[in-house]
C-alpha cells in the first residue's frame, strides 16, 4: 500500500482514529470568540444610535432619468452662478436639494447656510460612487436607482469639498464636489483656523 493511501486523500478517508475531540484550551479560545462575537455584535446599533456614527437615511427607488430631471430643476429654481462652468445652487432654508454623481463629477455646487436644516437627496446616474465630505466625517454609498434622503444641519461655516471614495473609472481621482456654508452673520468674525468642523445629521422622513 503506497503512503498516499495510508493518508487518505479528498477521496479516501485516512485510516485510525485522526479525529479527537477538542480539548479544554481549544474549547476556552472558541468560547472566548463566540462572546466576542455577540459583544461586537451589540455594539453596531449602540453605536449607529449612541456613537454619532453616521445615519441610515431612507433609500428609495427611482429611475435616474427621473432623479436627473429633479436636480435640474432643482438647479433652475435656486441657481445664483456658475463655478468653472459648474451650477452653484442657493436653496433657501427647510429645501429639498438634490445631488448627482455621474462620472466624473458631483452635480451642483451648493451653497447652504450655517445653522439651516435641508434635506439632502443624493443619486448616480451611472455607476455606484461614494460621497465623501471633507473635512466631515459623512460617508454615504450612492447607487443609481435609488435616491438618498438625509437631513443635514450645515454647523460651521466654510468650504467642503466632495470626493468619491469608491472607485469609478479612469477620472475617479477627478472626482470632486464643492459645498460652501456661509456664516448665519456675514459680519461675524472669521472662524479659528483648520476647525473640527461636521455635519449634524438625522434620517430623512
Amino acid at each position: 500500500m503506497s503512503a498516499g493511501s495510508q493518508l487518505g486523500s479528498g477521496l479516501v478517508a485516512p485510516r485510525g482514529n485522526w479525529w479527537q475531540p477538542a480539548g479544554r484550551q481549544e474549547r476556552l479560545w472558541i468560547a472566548i470568540a463566540f462572546c466576542w462575537c455577540l459583544v461586537l455584535f451589540a455594539m453596531m446599533p449602540f453605536w449607529h444610535l449612541k456613537g454619532g456614527q453616521n445615519p441610515s437615511g431612507i433609500r428609495t427607488k427611482v429611475a435616474p432619468a427621473d432623479f436627473l430631471s429633479r436636480t435640474f430643476r432643482f438647479v433652475e429654481d435656486y441657481k445664483i452662478g456658475e463655478e468653472n462652468g459648474m451650477p452653484l445652487v442657493a436653496p433657501p432654508p427647510g429645501a429639498d436639494v438634490y445631488m448627482l454623481g455621474q462620472m466624473w463629477r458631483w452635480y451642483p455646487a451648493l451653497v447652504l447656510q450655517e445653522g439651516a436644516t435641508y434635506t439632502l437627496h443624493l443619486s448616480a446616474l451611472d455607476v455606484n460612487h461614494g460621497f465623501g465630505l471633507y473635512p466631515a466625517n459623512l460617508n454615504i454609498q450612492v447607487i443609481p436607482g435609488y435616491d438618498y434622503g438625509l437631513r443635514i444641519t450645515p454647523n460651521q461655516p466654510g468650504e467642503y469639498r466632495i470626493i468619491c471614495n469608491e472607485f469609478c473609472g479612469i477620472g475617479h481621482h477627478q472626482m470632486l464636489g464643492r459645498i460652501l456654508v456661509e456664516p448665519a452673520a456675514k459680519s461675524a468674525a472669521l472662524a479659528p483656523a483648520a476647525p473640527r468642523v461636521q455635519f449634524a445629521t438625522e434620517e430623512a422622513p
